[in-house]
């Protein structure tokens, strides 16, 4: 088994290297020295399912109190131009932070951080699985029914190193190199399911009276990986000439390759009863499943800029990437391969090219021209890798050119207005089909798409308090024809899609005809010398045009917001904002529904800051949020008479809604010129009703009656004392 290499170690050091630097003495004149250090408790009132949601990220969600230390150093020596900053936040905590920056003014620098961070899924299970979050989970049927087995909380833990080094070679050249590492380790909520018959299946035989020829599982995703980015840049800058090149490399690795569950032959049947699982059904559901292979990028890219004169500069980027993914399947614990063939040896290289040139040819006019190559090739070897019955496919080559290319104008009329046209093509070649692959889920594909975008702004300043813009965008897509997949042989272009493709061919919405049109109007005014207000909205629609109405029909996003702050004194400061958005799309399946989708947000919020005297200052603030989804359904013509009893007695699907009110309160006491106490005191309740979990108190029930909880109504209350000391 791989193991991952952490960065604990390195950053112990370098955590002893900074703590070090905090005892230098401060002996000459010319040195600043701010030295600070900050602790407290904090405490929050409820159970695990009362901080669900408050506790994601902080820490809370399975613990009332902590315990804080902050700390924060700063030396500056002018006469030799060295800087030291060091600062470590909530080192105490499970999201502790330190920062380290070194550095002599023109010469070199030297920065170092380390981060924490975990991450509790606001989901528990509850099941009676044992070796949750293991590569080999051995999934048992709960005799006792839903509720009766061992709740299980799902966690990642993230510990992330980042060094950096810097180094200025007299006026002209710099050097950078970072290097960032980070281990991820835990486990995600995941699962798996199968419904018998099944072309990819043959074997497996479907539902009995008494024998599921279906299941749904839980079955957590465990982590354990390392990522590490190393980036290195050199930039020359002279006269005219500005340029930097330099390399990027991404590397991840992971321990796990594969999960491997181990399901018994029994598990509930259509009326929630224990029973013997049908032919073919559990070897399907013992089959390994892969989790994130090793692999590896490199990109080596160059960029420079040149006036040309005054008032014009070209600039350019050349880059080329490969990217590599050749982790053997058997060390990832995965077989079937075809003969011969012992991992993918995915390769995929990308070359970029973008030229542009900017000029003003006049005092009020700005000119921009630029064009962007990007060409992807897949060079993954083609290999049989699915089998079904008498028919075998391969794999696909996604190899794509694409091509943008951007004209743009600004001019300034006068003192009061500025305007802005741009016109700009974005072009898509997916090249051609692999013939030996399949395809599944959709009818139609198509090798070409090019997309016009249009786009003008306005912008008028009416008065020295009150300015406004004004923003439209169009884009118009269409393609080459539309081609009919078959699986295993190719394509066939079809001239005529009405009468060449069935009709109930659905077709992909990113390469259907497409109309978007975009406004967007905004306005900063300044009221009165204490009263000052920001207004945005926002309306877009798109439209598709397909041979048949099913699929995506259209879409619509609107947003509306204000935001305003009014001094009440010159001590007393009051905020607001509100805002509410939406997004509606309609679209259709055959036979079937056809869904207007509708999700909403509405957020309210007011605050005020205050200074009742010169050592006391407190604040506070009102924030809420609603989301709702919401799911309008109706019937295709051709639906089957059961699709519409059921839409008849159930009504379609409920509304997924989702609220959070916060009431924050703080204050801070200066007790002396270097010390200071300070609270902050949070409430905050939330509700989230989500059908696809829990439909009217009842838990999705999985086929070895293993739930997933979640606490629909949530209250917290949460306290913060900190004392901090400062000295120089």
């Amino acid at each position: 088994m791989k193991k991952c290499v952490g960065p604990v170690t390195v950053a112990r050091s370098v955590l002893g290297t900074a703590l070090a630097a905090l005892l230098l003495p401060a002996a000459a004149e010319d040195v600043v020295l701010e030295q600070s250090v900050s602790v407290g408790a904090a405490a929050a009132s409820g159970d695990q399912g009362d901080r669900a949601q408050f506790g994601q990220y902080n820490g809370h969600s399975d613990r009332n109190s902590a315990a804080l230390l902050d700390f924060d150093y700063y030396r500056r020596d002018d006469e030799h131009g060295l800087l030291t900053h060091l600062q470590g936040l909530n080192l105490l905590g499970e999201t502790r932070a330190l920062d380290l920056l070194w550095k002599k003014q023109g010469d070199w620098q030297f920065s170092a951080g380390y981060r924490e961070l975990v991450r509790v899924d606001p989901y528990r299970l509850n099941t009676g699985m044992q070796g949750a979050g293991s590569t080999n989970p051995q999934v048992v049927h709960l005799a006792g029914g839903p509720g009766s087995g061992s709740e299980i909380d799902l966690e990642t833990e993230r510990k992330r190193l980042e060094l950096g080094v810097s180094k200025w070679f007299a006026n002209s050249l710099q050097f950078d190199f970072t290097v960032k590492s980070e281990n991820k380790d835990g486990e995600q909520l995941f699962g798996r399911g199968m419904n018998c018959p099944s072309p990819i299946a043959p074997g497996c035989a479907p539902t009995t009276g008494i024998s599921p020829g279906w299941a749904v599982l839980a079955l957590p995703r465990p982590v354990d990986a390392n990522h590490t980015q190393v980036e290195a840049r050199l930039t020359y800058a002279r006269d005219k000439l500005r340029i930097n090149g330099g390399y990027y490399g991404s590397f991840f690795n992971a321990a796990t390759g594969a999960l491997e569950p181990d399901v018994p032959a029994s598990l509930n049947n259509a009326v929630g009863q224990p029973g013997p699982l049908n032919t073919g059904l559990q070897p399907l559901l013992n089959q390994p499943i892969a989790l994130w292979p090793d692999n590896e990028a490199h990109q080596v890219h160059v960029a420079g800029l040149y006036s040309l004169t005054p008032t014009t500069q070209a600039r350019f980027k050349l880059g080329h990437a490969l990217a590599r993914q050749d982790e053997r399947f058997a060390s990832a614990g995965l077989g079937g391969a075809p003969g011969g063939v012992t991992d993918l040896a995915g390769e995929v290289r990308t070359t970029t090219v973008v030229a542009g040139v900017t000029s003003r040819p006049q005092r009020n006019l700005s000119l921009l021209a630029e064009a962007k190559l990007e060409d992807k090739d897949d060079d993954t070897p083609i290999e049989t890798y699915n089998v079904e019955g008498d028919a075998s496919y391969t794999n696909r080559n996604y190899s794509r050119t694409r091509l943008r290319s951007k004209l743009q104008a600004a001019y300034r009329f006068s003192s009061e207005y500025r305007g802005l046209l741009a016109v700009e093509r974005d072009a898509i070649d997916r090249g051609n089909f692999t013939a030996t692959s399949a395809v599944s889920g959709v009818n139609a594909l198509r090798s070409q798409t090019h997309e016009m975008i249009y786009r003008a702004e306005l912008q008028r300043r009416m008065s020295a308090q009150l300015s406004g813009a004004l923003k439209y965008e169009a884009r118009r897509r269409d393609g080459s024809n539309w081609q009919r997949p078959n699986s295993g042989v190719g394509v066939t272009d079809v001239d005529d899609a009405e009468t060449g493709l069935p009709s109930t061919a659905v077709f992909a919405p990113t390469l259907a005809d497409r109309r978007r049109d975009q406004m967007k109007v905004s306005a900063n005014w300044q009221a009165t010398e204490d009263l000052a207000l920001q207004f945005a909205a926002h309306y877009g629609l798109d439209r598709y045009d397909t041979p048949t109405d099913l699929g995506l029909r259209d879409s619509r996003t609107r947003f509306v917001s204000v935001d305003w702050s009014y001094a009440l004194s010159r001590r007393t400061n009051l905020t607001g904002y509100a805002s509410y958005g939406s997004q509606a799309l309609v679209q259709a399946r055959p036979e079937a529904y056809i869904m207007a989708f509708d999700n909403t947000t509405t957020t309210f919020g007011l605050g005020f800051t205050a200074s009742p005297t010169r050592r006391l200052d407190i604040g506070g603030s009102l924030a809420m949020i609603e989301d709702r989804s919401s799911y309008d359904q109706t019937l295709d013509a051709a639906a089957s008479a059961n699709a519409a009893t059921l839409l008849a007695a159930t009504g379609g699907l409920p509304d997924i809604v989702f609220r959070r009110i916060e009431l924050k309160l703080t204050g801070s006491y200066d007790v002396s010129k270097a010390s200071k106490l300070s609270a902050e005191l949070i409430h905050l309740r939330t509700e989230y009703d989500d059908w696809a979990y829990t439909f009217d108190g009842t838990p999705f029930l999985y086929s070895d009656n293993t739930t997933v909880i979640q606490q629909a109504g949530q209250s917290v209350s949460f306290l913060v004392l900190r004392y901090a000391y400062r000295w120089h």
